[in-house]
């Protein structure tokens, strides 16, 4: 098949990319390079690609292409409370253009990125696909108003599908830090302290980008009749876990690390735990790794690369990055490339 995948050079699509290429795949991006820059080791092999702002994209552009994947987006909570007009602006209205655009030139399957959190303070019971969505923030809700959206879109000719990824984790040639298991170690490797801002009660359930890649890749040739305007939780049971597990698998991952639960942010309302049968029961979907595999993997990344403060704080953070970025000069007010690329930041 012939793939768009925007976000292509994000933390996501850095892995994802590979993943289908290995499948057979010939892949192109679509990226405005806000992350492109934020990489620890090696430098990664990007596939040839579109650099446009995704609210600028043609249908001319999405002429023969078999499938969209749509991954970028503004992506997670701090940042998108910075301008929720804005995060409205890029993560759904432009989103439920695109595949209104993909639809209209030909694509037959648009798999969307949506997210776990669209449930919102659910309560200690694992959370279906049908169960009632709560999304607390201005990231969640734009989730939510995309799928209702495209899901009106589908028909015999337009295949939709909603990947509900559970939280993040996972060493990515572009890193992101602001995730909290990423977030965790990189504190633990660099403090020595695994520090915990909530009280650690909260409910998160995780999923490793690897299999995060799998599960777009499995949907992409899955039946139409099955997955048409279906929402699938990805990720696993076994990595329903609470902040202070979370954090006690990594002291248990970084050798001389101590827990420390301050609490100072208090409670967080954001608490789920999620089910993930139905990508099993349809899809033959299942999640390999494990939170303390992902633990020792970042680890071993994270000494083996030399993180340094500095980028931990800044580079690999979206939000500071993006303020980086404007700051500079290469992103106007409304996020928009003031360059046709943007190039490394000192």
């Amino acid at each position: 098949m012939r793939v768009l995948v925007t976000g292509h050079r994000g933390y996501l699509g850095t892995v994802m990319v590979p993943v289908l290429q290995q499948a057979g795949h010939d892949v192109i991006g679509l990226d405005n390079g806000y992350f492109a820059d934020c990489v620890l080791g090696p430098a990664p092999r990007d596939p040839a690609d579109i650099r446009t702002d995704l609210r600028d994209i043609t249908g001319d552009q999405l002429a023969g292409f078999d499938a969209v994947i749509h991954l970028a987006a503004l992506s997670n909570d701090p940042l998108g409370s910075l301008d929720p007009l804005l995060t409205y602006d890029i993560n759904h209205h432009a989103a439920t253009r695109l595949a209104r655009l993909a639809r209209d030139a030909g694509v037959a399957r648009f798999l969307y990125a949506s997210t776990c959190s669209v449930y919102g303070a659910a309560g200690d019971g694992l959370v279906t696909e049908d169960a009632p969505l709560r999304p607390l923030t201005p990231y969640a809700e734009s989730k939510v108003r995309v799928e209702d959206d495209v899901a009106e879109l589908a028909d015999a000719d337009f295949t939709p599908v909603f990947l509900r990824n559970a939280t993040a984790f996972g060493f990515s040639p572009r890193l992101r830090a602001d995730i909290v298991l990423n977030n965790l170690v990189g504190h633990a490797v660099l403090t020595g302290d695994v520090r915990v801002l909530s009280d650690g009660t909260p409910w998160r359930p995780l999923v490793h980008a690897r299999d995060i890649a799998a599960a777009f890749s499995t949907c992409l040739t899955a039946p139409a009749d099955v997955v048409t305007a279906r929402a699938y939780n990805v990720g696993t049971e076994a990595n329903n876990l609470t902040v202070a597990e979370i954090a006690g698998a990594v002291v248990d991952a970084v050798s001389g690390s101590r827990l420390v639960i301050t609490g100072e942010n208090g409670p967080d309302p954001r608490s789920y735990r999620v089910d993930f049968a139905r990508a099993r029961n349809e899809l033959g979907f299942v999640a390999d790794w494990s939170i303390p595999a992902g633990a020792t993997e970042l680890h071993q990344a994270y000494t083996a690369y030399g993180l340094t403060d500095s980028d931990f704080a800044q580079r690999f953070t979206r939000l500071p990055q993006l303020q980086r970025l404007r700051d500079a000069g290469l992103v106007d007010a409304r996020l928009r490339v003031a360059r046709a690329q943007i190039p490394a930041i000192p």
